[in-house]
């Protein structure tokens, strides 16, 4: 069975589909590309499962080198058989191919192997067969003579229970019992040490914690593995041993009774207690953690996908606001492209408390720059910055600014990051790293996707158990987010960083500095078609990005919406069928409502393409994000001691774990609202119900001012 039919059984599609998908893959296109512009080869498969299917392939070409290696080591040792081979040949994964590989893999000097040194294995297997009327005692009181430094018939027998041990070891189906009774009937358990008895930390729960093998939760899986890591419990599963043996026992020896069976019994127990438990422990550990792993990744991806599409504040000045109070408030305009403008220190907080003088400089910029927006950041003395602005634009000085000027308190994990970044160094060589921070601040309301791309996604906050969890495995998926989400948007080459670039669909890291490059010592792009003068960025890559990245003020206005270079010929198709000039058409929605698109379906373009061409027309280059929305906070709640059990707040959700989800209420301290408290039926997958993002409703259930912890309810808040 081929890769293609592999997946497609695996994912529920039709083979032929994936096989012209892998395809796809294999000519160099990106799965952004496929997804947007080849619908009518991929059935409509959006990205997430073009992803798994790359994905899947990707392991399955592993797999079978792994599969080739191995069947080349079985056969050099001369033990390859028709029926291990179809084994091997329809094995779907590694875990299961070394289980396989197991009795073959070269290994360490064992006591086994000692044992087979000194001639006792044709003894071991006969005593294995457990035929009646044979007699072990006898059969190697008859041997000693053809053994190598064997001194008694109780040491050969010792060394044949050895080699039965490691025999019985190394099988497939017996070591896979004790595997499904681990699962069925293991505990895991864990016990803080002793050190740390009398004392508190963060993982309190898990001093003395039992839970099923097969339901254990990804979070709690992390947890443990991180308390381990850091010395305070030690953990394992419990297993029912007794059960476990009675089970193998009946497999190997069945009703059989006589010496050889005694002595088979024996080499179980050994067998299950030296050399399988532990490691089917560890094997079933693993494959927790890696399903453990796998959640909380997909967690962290969901979490970041809703973050980097967040509603954009706009293309308008806007003045950037990172609170301080000793050092004074540093403060940034930028224009609507985000280009930094001016920027100066403020000291409205305390110690110096200088409303006046502050305002007199605010007022200044909303004057001259046309100010629309002010972003302020959320860390210390965000509510008290929050509270002067708003008094500056109560003033009489301020009335014509009250209604125009919005003032939004901005989420600034990660600007430190970003303003100590290379990237920000050379943005702004001339300016310190506060300057770059509250640009960054800024910015990311402006337009977060923008902004965001430019930092770790592991240092934005929204992920769980991140340092836990395959570092590899992350990047990959946080990476392909931050591409999908881009390739969605859509980005103005003319304003994108080479950071936002990056992400496009087939423009590398050094394509898309040749991008910024050529925009520099030749001025703004005016066509799509320029793209291809840009150094390195061929035909295979202009294929790939040109749909992608968006031209405002071109003479064409097809180069500022998603509609690829390729299918420009139908819109003139399109606006010759009505009679009109392509620019007549584009933007008019009444017109192309009037068009029935089944008219301009074609062998090259099916109707999948045509829709996705007429919808685009009656808006191009329109912003699929939402539409930009802030929480209200409560004027009267700026710290945590002024909370109070029964209050019900507004706030703004900032992650989302799989136990549940944190809500910035503004206090400087995210509030949590367990999954138990999301809603008022059960709530299997958190994420179907919150995102990172959305403005909620909670009602405050408890707090803990010293630990700093808040406790919050989303569904005792409604009513």
């Amino acid at each position: 069975m081929d890769n293609a039919q592999i997946i497609a059984d695996e994912l529920n599609l039709a083979e032929p589909i994936v096989s012209k998908v892998l395809s796809l893959f294999a000519e160099g296109n990106t799965v952004p590309f496929v997804a947007r512009y080849r619908k009518e080869v991929t059935g409509g498969l959006d990205e997430v499962i073009l992803r798994k299917i790359e994905e899947r392939n990707i392991y399955l070409g592993e797999l079978l080198d792994r599969k080739e290696t191995v069947t080349k080591t079985i056969i050099e040792q001369s033990k390859m058989t028709p029926e291990l081979e179809k084994t091997i040949r329809d094995c779907l994964s590694k875990n299961e191919l070394e289980e396989i590989y197991l009795p073959f893999k070269p290994k360490r000097r064992t006591r086994a192997t000692i044992a087979r040194e000194k001639g006792v294995e044709p003894l071991a297997l006969k005593i294995l067969e457990m035929e009646d009327g044979f007699d072990p005692v006898n059969s190697a009181t008859e041997s000693m003579s053809g053994f190598k430094e064997i001194e008694s018939v109780e040491e050969a027998l010792a060394g044949a229970r050895d080699i039965i041990s490691e025999t019985l070891s190394e099988n497939a189906d017996y070591r896979n019992i004790i595997y499904k009774q681990m699962h069925e009937a293991g505990q895991y358990t864990s016990k803080v040490k002793k050190e740390y008895k009398e004392k508190n930390t963060k993982y309190n729960m898990y001093y003395d914690y039992h839970h099923a093998v097969d339901t254990i939760s990804s979070h709690n899986m992390l947890g443990l593995r991180r308390a381990e890591n850091e010395g305070v419990i030690t953990f394992t599963i419990e297993v029912p041993d007794e059960e476990i043996l009675a089970k193998l026992r009946n497999s190997i020896i069945g009703d059989k009774k006589n010496r050889s069976a005694d002595i088979v019994s024996e080499a179980i127990e050994d067998s299950y207690n030296r050399l399988m438990k532990t490691s089917i422990i560890s094997r079933i550990r693993l494959e927790n953690k890696d399903k453990a792993d796998e959640e909380a990744i997909e967690t962290f991806a969901s979490n970041l996908n809703n973050l980097l599409l967040a509603p954009p504040g706009g293309g308008v000045h806007t003045v950037g606001i990172d609170p301080g109070f000793r050092t004074g408030c540093k403060i940034v305009v930028l224009d609507n492209t985000g280009k930094l403008l001016d920027d100066a220190v403020i000291y409205p907080t305390e110690p110096r408390k200088d409303f006046e003088g502050s305002a007199r400089i605010l007022y200044n910029w909303f004057n001259k720059y046309n100010i629309e927006l002010v972003a302020i950041g959320n860390g210390t003395g965000s509510r008290e910055t929050d509270r002067f602005v708003q008094w500056a634009l109560d003033q009489d000085e301020a009335k014509e600014f009250k209604g125009k000027i919005k003032v939004v308190i901005v989420n600034e994990f990660g600007a430190s990051i970003y303003s100590a970044s290379e990237v920000a160094a050379r943005e702004f060589p001339d300016k310190d790293i506060t300057v770059r921070g509250v640009v960054s601040i800024a910015r990311r309301l402006q337009d977060p996707l923008a902004e965001l791309v430019k930092i770790d996604p592991k240092s934005i906050g929204v992920g769980q158990y991140q340092h836990d969890v395959q570092q590899k495995s992350l990047k990959k998926k946080l990476d392909d987010v931050v591409e999908d989400c881009v390739n969605y948007v859509g980005v103005d080459v003319n304003t994108a960083s080479r950071e936002l670039l990056s992400y496009v669909a087939g423009i590398s890291t050094s394509l898309a500095e040749n991008i910024v490059n050529y925009r520099d010592q030749n001025g703004l792009f005016s066509s799509r078609k320029q793209f291809l003068k840009v150094s390195k960025l061929g035909p295979k890559a202009f294929e790939q990005c040109a749909g992608v990245m968006r031209i405002r003020n071109s003479d064409n206005r097809l180069d500022n919406s998603a509609v690829h270079p390729e299918s420009y010929y139908i819109v003139d198709a399109i606006a010759e069928s009505m009679q009109k000039k392509p620019s007549e058409i584009i933007g008019s929605e009444e017109l192309v409502e009037t068009l029935d698109p089944h008219t301009f379906v074609s062998d090259k373009a099916g109707l999948p393409t045509i829709t996705d061409i007429l919808e685009e027309l009656k808006k191009p280059g329109r912003d699929p994000r939402k539409q930009f929305v802030t929480a209200a906070f409560d004027d009267s709640i700026n710290e945590i001691e002024d909370l109070e059990s029964g209050m019900v707040l507004e706030g703004c959700v900032t992650n989302v774990a799989n136990f549940g989800a944190f809500v910035d209420i503004g206090v400087h301290q995210d509030g949590l609202v367990h999954i138990s408290e999301i809603a008022n039926t059960f709530v299997k997958d958190i994420k179907s119900h919150v995102s990172v993002g959305d403005i909620v409703k909670v009602k405050v259930l408890d707090i803990d001012v010293e630990m700093k912890r808040v406790s919050l309810s989303i569904k005792q808040s409604e009513g």
